[in-house]
């Protein structure tokens, strides 16, 4: 997958990502970028317990996942 579909992947995940933490994102723009970011995050995570989903699907899941947590504690040091 190019650099450019990765980026589109995290951008809708973070949005995702967003819409399932109702009430603790940071915005639609900073929900995105934490998604780009939470796809990295998600994919460091996940290799790291052992867990490993193929395909876009599989990244999207990934990314969803690193985003919501991304978006949690940021979140979370933002309340401090």
């Amino acid at each position: 997958m190019s650099l450019l579909a990765w980026i589109i992947l995290g951008g809708l995940a973070g949005w995702l990502a967003g819409q399932l933490t109702k009430g603790q994102g940071s915005g639609c723009l900073a929900n995105v970028v934490l998604g780009i970011i939470g796809g990295i995050v998600g994919g460091w995570l996940f290799s790291f317990i052992g867990i490993r989903l193929g395909g876009p699907v599989g990244g999207f899941i990934t990314a969803v996942i690193g985003a919501a947590i991304l978006i949690w504690l940021f979140q979370l040091i933002s309340r401090r």
